[in-house]
């Protein structure tokens, strides 16, 4: 990467910025989950190496103004994962996942590693995402509900408050709410130990899916979507779900 910036390297390379290398980092990010999400090792291997790659590359900019080095970046990581596992470190623990997450919340608060409890969650996370790692923060140091079934009795009050809004017809206070209840469901999730993100993904895949089986059966028969019926198309859903499409 250093070859690739100095003179006589890449001129593309020695253009970019840590801004304008932003979408490379996202898409690259999304890439390796795509892999994952279809277990395919191989490629899992290539796209965490291309995500590697933006990784050295923030690194070598900053380099360059003498800021830091891929060194420093790997040596704060191994002290970050030492300080934050005790339990292993230090004095031994058995603790289960749960207690282990609360513990690493707790110290990066006590150590005043962050401002915040919830400062470690960036706003510009998917809001998905978001909600449900502050979500997870508060929930490390105690502020959480103590029983998932108490999620249901807030999920029907978030459900009622929103219908009152879109009775009223009050477009503001109606998305107010749905976010009220968006978040409420993505607390239950946490909750259950389900990750929102693959639930709604998996989701999504399969309406993906079955649409493609009812577009499917529409261009086989000649016609268009405008030719079919709401009523038809409900049927060849439902097929669709019975084929397991």
């Amino acid at each position: 990467m250093a070859r690739l910036r100095r003179p006589g390297g890449c001129r593309w390379d020695q253009a970019q910025t840590h801004t304008s290398l932003l979408p490379y980092l996202i898409e690259e990010a999304y890439e390796v989950v795509e892999a994952i999400e279809s277990a395919d090792s191989d490629r899992l291997r290539e796209e965490l190496g291309d995500l590697l790659v933006q990784v050295y590359f923030h690194a070598q900019i900053a380099s360059e103004t003498g800021r830091f080095t891929i060194a420093d970046v790997a040596g704060d990581t191994c002290s970050k994962l030492i300080r934050r596992h005790p339990h292993v470190f230090g004095d031994k623990k058995d603790l289960d996942p749960g207690q282990v997450r609360d513990q690493w919340e707790r110290i990066k608060v006590d150590s005043k590693e962050k401002d915040s409890v919830l400062s470690g969650a960036p706003k510009t996370m998917p809001a998905l995402l978001l909600a449900y790692r502050v979500g997870e923060k508060a929930g490390g140091v105690g502020f959480d509900w103590r029983d998932p079934k108490e999620i249901f009795d807030k999920l029907r009050e978030e459900m009622g408050e929103f219908e009152r809004e879109f009775t009223a017809g009050d477009r503001q206070r109606m998305t107010e709410e749905l976010g009220d209840l968006i978040f409420a469901m993505v607390n239950l999730a946490r909750k259950v130990g389900v990750d929102p993100e693959y639930a709604l993904r998996l989701t999504v895949n399969r309406f993906i899916d079955r649409f493609g089986y009812i577009e499917r059966h529409i261009k086989d028969s000649g016609r268009t979507f405008s030719e079919t019926t709401l009523e038809e198309m409900e049927r060849l859903w439902q097929d669709s779900k019975r084929n397991d499409h």
